[in-house]
């Protein structure tokens, strides 16, 4: 996979969330550069947006990754709301 950041050890993070009447949950994937797989499921026995459990999800996914090792993070989620939410409260620092 072509990263933008091809002198980097760039991780990738994949979020997919779910909810019905009673259960909301997301899972997420994260991928290190040497295509480890840390896979985190959550589940919330009480009635949330989807956007929010897989928000809340991603957040503590994003530090196990960053306690992981990871300085460079690309995250996919099939809610483009939240990937918008994390870039605008998650300040990154580059790294020259």
């Amino acid at each position: 996979m072509t990263t933008p950041y091809p002198s980097r050890e760039v991780w990738l993070l994949h979020a997919d969330g779910s909810a019905t009447i009673h259960r909301t949950g997301a899972e997420v994937v994260i991928t290190s550069p040497k295509g480890d797989d840390i896979e985190s499921v959550a589940r919330f026995d009480f009635k949330a947006p989807n956007n929010e459990a897989v928000y809340k999800t991603l957040v503590l996914d994003m530090r196990i990754a960053w306690e992981a090792g990871a300085r460079h993070l690309i995250a996919y989620s099939d809610s483009p709301h939240i990937v918008k939410q994390l870039k605008e409260r998650i300040k990154l620092k580059r790294i020259a």
